[in-house]
């Protein structure tokens, strides 16, 4: 819980995060730049006034309080709070505020000095209430400072316009913020419900519910990742199934002849003066089941091999010389069972794989095609290639297949007549064996029902190896 919690947390967290930056510089830039604009403006009505005042002093020798008020009683208003004229010695001659009553008073502001000493000075602040603006200016007559013009004001009116402004700002951020807040919630909580619910659903199939699906709607990258998770939960699930099912059926084949030899071994030693001729059938019996289990055991040893993938490198093959050879294998069995065993060749039919795959497809299929075929009966294996394409063709007129077993018989353990195929020895794997060895050698395998007659007819198709490789 404590997870799931950290993370909502941390994104909403960081959309708050981003968003409190967002607004902070929204708040502070826009100030900034505001009164960075009142500053310059007040500097430059600042300065236009004391350079006003300035250019009607500038044609005086000297200043007196006589020849400044009468100067400066024909300028027009100059827009400040207070206007201010000194001697040189910093003493003031003219004051808008304070009138004559300041007159011989020494004014030692700091713009005074700086305007005195010949340099033009301007100061303004902001106090969240108003600007307050100060200027001075030398006043010079022929290269000479006879005096010095300061200004200052105090701005309520544009404080107050920024002071609304800032106001306006806070209460829109406050407003953005609060609705930033409820959305960062709403969309953490709905991207970490997707992931508690595929979370949910990796913990139902690692417990081995595998029939449990992620249900994560949308198309963004966590619905992506729901579909995969289900995809291959789906695949989880067959291969569970198929497990469950080959240990299932592997265990009951092995069950099958261990019991048998269970039975024959009591049957022995439970009966007494067993005469000779009992005794070797029953161990002859006993062989019997043996030899099947080891067939059994052979086939799930190969089928394990496959399954795991590995493999030996492919090479060019000659069907037609493993085929001779499985023939004079086969030949004592078909004899035996009275079944006439005949192939037809083409010495092109080259294919990559191995002689122990070619060999295990061929006498898989024609064993199967001996066993189920009655006597009198007939297998035949014709090989030929057909474009880029070596086709093997294995033919027998047996009992044949039922319709309904047709798309079965490469599954393994899987029988069409289970009696009748435990009673010649099969084991239910040798076709799941050819199967597989086909497909890994990038070919294919179908079984079809005979044109004419009853029986089967397995069609295998391999890739043809290169003629170059062939004559390697």
């Amino acid at each position: 819980m404590r997870g799931k919690t950290s993370l909502q947390f941390k994104f909403s967290m960081s959309y708050i995060l981003i968003i409190l930056a967002v607004l902070v510089l929204l708040n502070t830039y826009p100030l900034l730049v505001s009164q960075s604009l009142v500053f310059r403006t007040k500097e430059t009505a600042m300065k236009s006034s004391v350079k006003m005042v300035e250019s009607a002093l500038s044609g005086l020798p000297e200043l007196t309080e006589e020849n400044v008020g009468q100067a400066l009683a024909s300028v027009e208003e100059t827009g400040v709070s207070r206007l201010l004229v000194t001697d040189t010695s910093g003493c003031i001659l003219f004051d808008t505020r304070e009138g004559g009553s300041a007159k011989g008073m020494y004014a030692m502001y700091t713009e005074i000095v700086q305007a005195l000493d010949g340099s033009d000075a301007f100061y303004c602040r902001y106090d969240s209430h108003a600007f307050l603006s100060r200027g001075a200016s030398p006043v010079v007559y022929r290269n000479r400072i006879i005096g010095a013009v300061y200004a200052y004001e105090y701005d309520t009116q544009q404080a107050e316009l920024l002071q609304s402004f800032q106001t306006n700002l806070t209460r829109i951020s406050l407003l953005i913020g609060v609705l930033v807040v409820a959305l960062s919630a709403l969309l953490s909580r709905a991207f970490t419900r997707k992931i508690r619910e595929l979370l949910q659903a990796i913990r139902q199939v690692r417990e081995g519910a595998y029939s449990h699906r992620a249900s994560v709607r949308g198309n963004d990258e966590i619905a992506q990742l729901a579909t995969e998770f289900n995809s291959l939960t789906d695949r989880l699930q067959t291969t569970e199934a198929a497990r469950r099912r080959f240990v299932s059926d592997a265990s009951h084949e092995l069950k099958t002849p261990l019991a048998g030899i269970r039975l024959l071994t009591d049957s022995i030693l439970q009966t007494e003066d067993m005469n000779a001729d009992t005794t070797r059938e029953f161990v002859e019996d006993i062989g019997r089941e043996a030899q099947r289990l080891s067939r059994i055991t052979e086939d799930l040893l190969r089928l394990t091999r496959l399954d795991s993938g590995i493999q030996d490198a492919a090479y060019p093959v000659s069907v037609s010389r493993v085929l001779e050879r499985v023939v004079r294998m086969l030949g004592v069995v078909a004899r035996e069972k009275e079944v006439t065993l005949t192939y037809e060749t083409e010495e092109d039919a080259v294919v990559r794989a191995t002689e122990d795959d070619i060999h295990q497809i061929l006498y898989n299929l024609m064993e199967n095609g001996i066993k189920y075929s009655g006597s009198m009966g007939f297998v035949h294996t014709t090989l030929k290639t057909v474009g880029d394409t070596v086709v093997i063709s294995v033919e027998d007129n047996g009992i044949g297949i039922p319709n309904e077993d047709m798309e079965h018989i490469f599954e393994r353990f899987y029988r069409v007549d289970k009696n009748r195929s435990r009673a010649v020895g099969g084991t239910g794997l040798g076709l799941s064996i050819v199967s597989d060895t086909v497909r890994r050698r990038g070919g294919s395998i179908r079984a079809q029902h005979r044109q004419s007659g009853s029986g089967t007819v397995f069609i295998v198709e391999l890739p043809l190896a290169r003629r170059e490789e062939a004559d390697e």
